[in-house]
């Protein structure tokens, strides 16, 4: 007889972290309607942060948050609270409760990454809600005509600087880095999005790296200081120490070590997804840590506990893209198509088509999936 409906054999499978990947994972596994499963999300705060708008939130153009009963599907427990180490068979919380589980997704994202530069202290960042807030009063603040430093030329540097120098134009805006903005896109990609950044009197500073953050200047690896009296951290990024506290297998940048269905290479009871999980190259080499993977990422490592759960083999992760969605500011945007490594192809969409892509990939992550609107979990591939 089926153990589906043996409710007294219920397995407790514990989500570390609500955010893209964590919620996906937690509604699609719920989503296969299994009475034998109990869903509990542990997160710090009882609301799912839209990270991809968080430099939105710095800047005061959105909230950047809704309620996690609104995002999670009804049957999710909901636990508010800090992990403090991932134990044998449950998770010790800051508070010194603890939360059992039979299975576990790790799902705990990503910091930003302070480890190669002095001051970090002295740095704001976009990395999560509380410091995007704390950017956000920052900025309110600044009288007019006080240097505001980026570091960072990826994606996240490009958003970050173009909304601030969009939203207060009497502050004077630099974006500095090692390589051009927008370096791996192609050369019509990167001219746009240059020129919307100069038409916003964003200053480029680029071929330096910052070796040195102080409250009111940076210093650059070839002995050369500017002033900067608010310094905003999009330089890298890292994953939190969780795992590496807990005594499990991480990589240099703090990520939990897992095969190519995401199961951790050291316990077969702990799935890693989002991005804080490194898989192995031969499946992963193309993903970056960003929204666009957390989602699929989440999706797979539902899959991967349902077959776990049933004792089948899991499928090795296949994942592909089709784009990467760029914003400068408000009123100017870059749709990227790629390959399904995420190398770009040429041309990029328009602006206006990009509005509409982002804020309905934006919106896809802030519904609560439902059987009936999601599929089986064997009748999608990434």
């Amino acid at each position: 007889m089926s153990t589906h409906n043996n409710i007294a054999e219920r397995k407790n499978v514990v989500v570390l972290g609500a955010g893209y990947a964590g919620s996906m994972a937690a509604n699609r596994i719920l989503a296969a309607g299994r009475p034998d499963i109990t869903v509990t999300v542990l997160n710090p705060r009882p609301q799912f942060v839209e990270r991809v708008r968080l430099h939105q939130v710095a800047t005061g153009t959105s909230d950047g948050i809704h309620a996690l009963t609104e995002v999670l599907d009804p049957d999710a427990e909901i636990r508010v609270g800090v992990a403090e180490r991932i134990g044998e068979h449950d998770v010790m919380l800051e508070d010194g409760t603890t939360l059992p589980f039979d299975l576990l997704l790790y799902a705990v994202g990503s910091t930003r990454d302070m480890s190669r530069v002095a001051g970090g202290t002295h740095t704001f960042g976009v990395d999560g809600y509380e410091e995007s807030l704390w950017l956000g009063n920052a900025l309110e603040s600044l009288d007019d005509g006080t240097r505001v430093t980026v570091v960072g030329g990826g994606l996240t540097g490009i958003e970050v600087g173009a909304e601030i120098a969009e939203r207060y134009p009497a502050l004077r805006v630099s974006l500095v880095s090692g390589a051009e903005p927008a370096a791996g896109l192609p050369l019509s990609s990167r001219e746009g999005i240059l020129r919307r950044l100069r038409a916003l009197d964003v200053q480029i500073r680029s071929g330096v790296t910052v070796s040195r953050v102080t409250a009111t200047f940076i210093e650059f690896d070839d002995g050369s200081v500017v002033s900067s009296e608010c310094t905003v951290w999009a330089g890298g990024f890292t994953a939190p120490d969780l795992a590496a506290r807990s005594g499990l297998p991480v990589d240099a940048h703090g990520r939990l070590l897992a095969d190519a269905s995401l199961i951790c290479t050291d316990r077969p009871d702990i799935v890693g997804i989002g991005d804080a999980v490194a898989p192995p190259r031969e499946v992963a080499a193309h993903i970056r840590m960003s929204c666009q993977a957390a989602i699929p990422l989440g999706a797979h490592g539902a899959d991967t506990v349902l077959a776990l759960l049933d004792g089948a083999s899991p499928r090795p992760l296949s994942l592909g893209f089709v784009a990467q969605c760029i914003s400068v500011g408000r009123r100017y945007g870059v749709v990227q198509s790629t390959r399904r490594d995420d190398t770009p192809r040429s041309p990029a969409a328009p602006s206006t088509p990009r509005t509409r892509s982002r804020r309905a990939i934006c919106a896809s992550r802030t519904s609560t999936p439902t059987p009936s609107t999601t599929p089986a979990p064997t009748s999608r591939r990434w």
